[in-house]
């Protein structure tokens, strides 16, 4: 592994949400999924980073998942599972599945900005 090759714990850890594409080569219902992905990540721009796990390749990242049909989508954020799906999901909903992780990311920092930004008394 080249040191600027991220291992998949290190990806997942990112402050930034972290779409992973689980998936094999030969299933067809991922193949559909692979313009889908396109499309939203095109759409939803560099807010949330997108990673592919084969599952033939990586049965270790797989298996720590508990990845048991493909495609599977989970988001990470901070090393942490948000959200997972089994199966195609349509472009719209994912978007606003990501959407909504979005917006509790940017509430999250508001509410912690207010209570470390000293109060301000005139």
């Amino acid at each position: 592994m080249s040191k600027n090759q991220l291992t998949f714990s290190e990806i997942i850890r990112s402050e930034k949400p972290v779409l992973v594409d689980f998936f094999a080569t030969w299933c067809m219902p991922c193949k559909m999924m692979e313009p889908i992905l396109e499309e939203v990540k095109h759409r939803i721009g560099d807010q949330v980073l997108f990673h592919q796990v084969d599952v033939d390749r990586q049965p270790l990242v797989a298996s720590v998942y508990q990845i048991s049909g493909v495609p599977t989508l989970m988001v990470f954020r901070k090393g942490e599972p948000l959200w997972r799906h089994s199966g195609v999901v349509p472009p719209d909903q994912l978007l606003q599945v990501l959407q909504r992780i979005l917006d509790d990311i940017k509430k999250e920092a508001e509410a912690t900005q207010a209570t470390s930004a000293p109060s301000q008394t005139a």
